[in-house]
């Protein structure tokens, strides 16, 4: 199974952390590890999220482009790992 860090800029809304977790879950995606933190300015947010599956990441992050509040989306690595059973 393949592992992908992302980094996410959003704006800061209650709902925003939901409607990632929603996309990630729906195309595929478990998330393996997550950090939040505020950004340069109260209005904005940081996720670093470390995400795993066999599908490619490109579309995933097109998809989280896509939501509103979504500022930016790159993707940092990519690791393989093996997960046990």
């Amino acid at each position: 199974m393949n592992q992908h860090q992302l980094s996410i800029e959003a704006r800061f809304r209650p709902e925003i952390l939901e409607r990632i977790l929603r996309v990630v879950r729906h195309r595929g995606f478990q998330v393996c590890a997550m950090n939040m933190a505020s950004g340069a300015s109260a209005e904005n947010i940081n996720i670093e999220m470390t995400v795993a599956s066999q599908r490619s990441v490109d579309l995933l992050s097109k998809q989280l482009s896509k939501l509103m509040d979504v500022a930016c989306v790159q993707i940092q690595q990519q690791t393989t790992q093996q997960i046990r059973a």
